[in-house]
């Protein structure tokens, strides 16, 4: 899944989701890349997208971004 802008969705990323929402994503399901915590035995089924660990909402499956969506902060150590 690719930002609005056409950056590749990595998992690690800090995230705004909307405006006074920001996450992390915990799944990257297109590319298979999956954190410790959210393994891919647990969350593949999903079939694509991404998982987002947001701050006001919990955990939030997306297989298109929101228009609002954007990177704030790669994380290099993902």
């Amino acid at each position: 899944m690719k930002y609005p802008d056409g950056q590749e969705v990595k998992r690690g990323d800090r995230i705004e989701l909307w405006a006074g929402n920001q996450g992390r994503v915990v799944c990257a399901i297109d590319t298979g890349d999956y954190s410790a915590d959210y393994p891919k035995e647990n969350w593949a089924y999903l079939g694509r997208g991404i998982v987002v660990l947001s701050e006001q909402a919990g955990l939030i499956h997306y297989t298109e971004p929101e228009p609002g969506m954007r990177l704030i902060k790669r994380d290099t150590l993902a």
